[in-house]
């Protein structure tokens, strides 16, 4: 298939539904009665599931970091979330509070925010806990907030693996039961479907991670494409009356990246989505310019040693924050820039729409 020339998007190409090679539950996620759940759900798809004999897993070593990062990301674990788990932490500008479904990505994004954030080899951890993670939410709802956000995508992209757990759908169905609670959650996957009828009570904000179709092709592996994904968005929004889910939705662009022709690109990829949404919807943007770390580009450059994308520090500015961390961003004159141009045509196409931050 020929690759679309400046402007044009590819046709729609879904993503492969992930199957580990190796499915291990810890002792007490295999006893836990969700982890029970989880692993019929796994064993109905034809994996074969390992119990371990304590609650350490092992044997994601390999002879290099390439082989580490081979074998982890073939690795689909569940555990128990441990007691730090349950002390949420703020996330603005996201949401109030993040807590998490599960820790790690099947996905193979080339700039991969987790590679900061995770220590250890990429394995995909999901939680057998659920019902008291959730149950623990309601300890951090705000007195003095008609409603309380929280964020459950910032380790993980839950839609990735939610055909192994189903814990997404759980917890969308939980938070349709709270009135003062809301969920936001992010994905570059389209697999929706099994989201669409279930009792949400606009209750659940549903994001798609979107960027140009160059920067989707080149670094986003494993995830599906960026016209399969405004199908997606569009599937999430339309009312359930014309089939779809019904749902708040959101558009996450990120990373922004001022590549050659980039008001093009990105101006194709903002016509694309206006096309799809051609009905009214509860819509967002929020927008994230690219940066990193130090440390982040070391790991990138172990899992990704061929990588075309730019991470050369000298031609950036340093960004410090409280605790003398150091993320190297674009320089102020090309931030304004960008900004300046996304919210005027996002205001333009989109005057719907809220932009809840630039950053």
């Amino acid at each position: 298939m020929p690759l679309p020339t400046v402007g044009q998007l590819s046709p729609p190409r879904s993503a492969r539904r992930w199957l580990p090679k190796r499915v291990a539950f810890t002792k007490d996620a295999y006893a836990h009665s969700y982890g029970r759940r989880i692993a019929e759900r796994v064993t109905n798809m034809g994996l074969s599931v390992e119990v371990l004999k304590g609650n350490r897993l092992s044997g994601l070593r390999g002879k290099d970091e390439k082989e580490t990062y081979r074998i982890s990301k073939n690795t689909f674990a569940l555990k128990l979330a441990p007691p730090g788990e349950f002390r949420l932490t703020p996330i603005p500008p996201s949401a109030d509070w993040q807590f998490h479904l599960a820790k790690g990505c099947p996905a193979h994004c080339q700039y991969c925010y987790l590679a900061g954030s995770l220590s250890g080899p990429p394995v995909i951890r999901a939680f057998a806990n659920l019902p008291e993670i959730l149950d623990n939410t309601r300890l951090y709802v705000q007195p003095d907030q008609a409603v309380t956000t929280y964020e459950a995508s910032c380790y993980t992209d839950p839609l990735g693996i939610e055909h192994l757990t189903g814990s997404l759908a759980h917890t969308i169905e939980y938070f349709g039961r709270q009135a003062d609670q809301r969920l936001r959650w992010v994905t570059k996957y389209d697999d929706v479907d099994q989201l669409l009828g279930l009792t949400h009570n606009g209750h659940t904000r549903c994001r798609i991670s979107l960027n140009t179709d160059m920067i989707g092709r080149r670094l986003e592996g494993g995830t599906a494409n960026i016209t399969a994904r405004i199908r997606a968005l569009r599937k999430l929004a339309l009312p359930k009356s014309d089939g779809g889910g019904g749902y708040p939705i959101g558009i996450v662009l990120a990373p922004i990246m001022p590549l050659d022709h980039w008001q093009t690109e990105y101006a194709a990829l903002l016509d694309a989505v206006r096309e799809a949404l051609d009905f009214g919807v509860d819509l967002t943007f929020e927008l994230i310019s690219h940066r990193f770390t130090p440390g982040s580009k070391n790991v990138l450059l172990n899992w990704y040693p061929h990588t075309p994308l730019d991470m050369e520090e000298s031609t950036r500015s340093q960004k410090r924050n409280k605790f003398g961390g150091v993320k190297f961003v674009y320089p102020k004159t090309q931030m304004t820039d960008l900004k300046g141009w996304f919210y005027e045509r996002i205001g333009a196409q989109f005057p719907e729409a809220n932009i809840l931050y630039w950053t």
